[in-house]
């Protein structure tokens, strides 16, 4: 099975960014994408950076091919300025976050599509649970066979990126004392979660084939890794962080995110071996991260050697300081380091419900208002 890759000849950028419908009143998850769409996208320059998701509770506001995270942040907010708007008019407003801490999935509609109803048929009970959202960005490269080595090298940083963006800590009303209970969530689905490391392309090739000939999947992008190729679009796909409720924070995540692709594949092309770690290795930073967010300590190479991920993270930050100058995200970049300063979402969240004696609604609330505050 032959999977061409449309090499991006510059590392593009393209972001999108999941978040929630919620009743501005009662602050459960309303079903109304459809209205909101119809209010909102004659009223978009490009009603394409609109788009539905699997439940009719969720829109996906999405960036065109963009050269900088601030020419990235610049075009989702153009579109925020629209669907805010649209959905003050419904009653509705967008909550940004990795799940919702009370909303029931019995009650949540399916959106229309062929898609979306194979998947729940075949997923069934664990494919219903799905009430989570996430940030997804693309970061384009030149040589299809670079692509695999990167990814592969990319998995040491899982951590670091799941316990920033970590925002999903209370489920069904209790506090899961995960960091991230989407992280864990979402790798139920069978072709979701964490990537197979493969070192050529053709063994990419190799798997897909697999899959499409014993009915797994009928089309690539079913295939749901936590990191995964997107052969159209030239890009590596990063689909590791938890929604994200503010704009400054989306800024930090996708230039940390593309600051990491640029530097590993400029290295394997100056024909360096990138640093990797055996899949166990990796399968426990993903658990450690989810569980213990920017407390935990992970395991930083192949020789088992630990360190909590907040030292780790400064040192990384550190060495992609000139990358993120060469990328012209240097501002973007820095503020990453103000996340575990002010504590990440799981945290705010979990300080909103102890200080307000549980109450759940006010945590809603102030996921709201975070985004709300940012435009």
């Amino acid at each position: 099975m032959r999977i061409d890759f449309h090499s991006s000849p510059e590392p593009t950028l393209g972001v999108e960014w999941e978040l929630a419908l919620v009743d501005r009143r009662t602050r459960d998850l309303r079903n109304d994408a459809t209205h909101l769409f119809a209010r909102a996208k004659p009223r978009l320059p490009d009603p394409n950076k609109l788009h539905k998701e699997l439940l009719r509770n969720t829109v996906e506001i999405v960036s065109g091919v963009c050269h900088t995270v601030g020419e990235a942040m610049d075009d989702l907010r153009q579109t925020l300025e629209v669907v805010v708007p649209a959905g003050d008019a419904l009653d509705i407003d967008l909550y940004g976050a990795g799940t919702h801490p009370f909303a029931s999935w019995t009650v949540q509609q399916l959106s229309e599509g062929h898609r979306y109803e194979e998947l729940i048929n075949r997923t069934q009970w664990w494919g219903r649970q799905m009430l989570i959202w996430g940030v997804h960005v693309h970061v384009g490269l030149p040589e299809r066979e670079r692509v695999m080595p990167v990814l592969s090298a990319l998995l040491n940083h899982y951590p670091h990126l799941q316990a920033l963006s970590a925002s999903s800590p209370i489920w069904a009303g209790i506090d899961t004392g995960y960091a991230s209970n989407r992280a864990l969530m979402f790798q139920q689905l069978p072709t979701a979660g964490l990537p197979f490391q493969f070192e050529r392309w053709s063994e990419f090739e190799a798997f897909a084939h697999d899959q499409v000939t014993t009915g797994v999947i009928e089309e690539l992008t079913e295939i749901r890794w936590d990191v995964r190729p997107a052969p159209v679009h030239g890009t590596l796909e990063n689909r590791v962080c938890d929604g994200v409720s503010n704009f400054t924070e989306l800024a930090a995540l996708v230039a940390l995110m593309h600051c990491l692709v640029v530097d590993l594949d400029t290295r394997l092309a100056a024909g360096e071996t990138l640093p990797t770690m055996p899949p166990w290795h990796v399968q426990e930073n993903k658990w450690r991260a989810a569980r213990y967010g920017l407390d935990a300590i992970v395991i930083t190479d192949a020789a088992s050697h630990e360190r909590l991920v907040t030292d780790d993270l400064a040192d990384l930050l550190d060495r992609l300081a000139p990358v993120a100058e060469r990328l012209g995200c240097e501002a973007e970049l820095a503020t990453v380091a103000d996340i575990p300063s002010r504590g990440a979402s799981y945290q705010r969240q979990r300080a909103v419900a102890e200080r307000t004696g549980g109450d759940l609604v006010a945590v809603v609330d102030s996921v709201v208002q975070e985004l709300r505050s940012g435009l």
